[in-house]
């Protein structure tokens, strides 16, 4: 009797204390839900929708993610060294991002960069806006473009399969999955130029200049019309 009297105690005395403890995790999660505070130092936050999607990364540049589709995290093949913000849409699919960075290297050439994109259903930016400075080229732009309706999924398989093909092969690849997987173009570029030219160039589905407004370093205006291959058809300057 006395030990069975002993484990009922030892029941309900564990009994009691996991009560407790649960109860003392609830109510820290819940007091955590209107909590403010004055600095929160972190390397990266994600934040996700109830049901645990992820929507927005927020991450230093040691944590920055991976390209997201559909909630799984691929390698990025242009991965920068930088920190920024990743948008996802109500898939977890990536669908732009804000990212910056800037330092002078050792052999004192500075590198400086931001980058503001969104970017097409399942494909990749159809806007962007980038300023940046590479040693002395300084430039700073607006660009439109369009993407095909072929899923980039697609591409990051093909990705996956022609970087493990010799250097020399590989553009020859990539030449050749474009030739089906059609429809991307810049079509419209506004910007300085590394030159201090100011510009805007309007394009054809081709991404091909046809419209050109410049005015140079110098100051000068001129206005081009160009054919599909490139070849200025008029051009209109302004009188000296």
């Amino acid at each position: 009797m006395r030990l069975f009297s002993d484990q009922r105690c030892l029941a309900i005395y564990s009994g009691v204390l996991t009560s407790v403890f649960a109860v003392t995790v609830l109510c820290g999660f819940a007091a955590l839900r209107s909590q403010s505070f004055d600095q929160l130092t972190v390397h990266r936050i994600n934040f996700v929708e109830p049901d645990g999607t992820p929507r927005l990364i927020i991450s230093d540049r040691a944590e920055f993610p991976g390209m997201f589709m559909r909630g799984k995290e691929y390698p990025r093949p242009d991965r920068r060294d930088v920190a920024g913000l990743l948008f996802m849409n109500d898939e977890a699919s990536e669908m732009g991002g804000l990212i910056w960075a800037g330092l002078k290297d050792q052999g004192g050439k500075i590198q400086n960069h931001g980058h503001l994109s969104f970017d097409q259903y399942e494909q990749d930016q159809i806007f962007a806006i980038d300023s940046g400075r590479e040693d002395q080229d300084r430039f700073s732009a607006i660009r439109i473009g369009e993407r095909g309706d072929y899923p980039i999924q697609q591409a990051i398989d093909a990705s996956s399969e022609i970087n493990k093909l010799p250097k020399d092969r590989q553009a020859a690849e990539w030449k050749k999955f474009f030739t089906t997987h059609t429809g991307d173009a810049n079509r419209i570029y506004l910007g300085r130029s590394p030159d201090k030219s100011a510009s805007l160039r309007i394009k054809d589905e081709q991404g091909h200049d046809r419209i050109i407004i410049r005015v140079d370093a110098r100051g000068k205006p001129v206005i081009q019309f160009l054919d599909e291959g490139g070849k200025v058809s008029k051009e209109i300057r302004a009188e000296n």
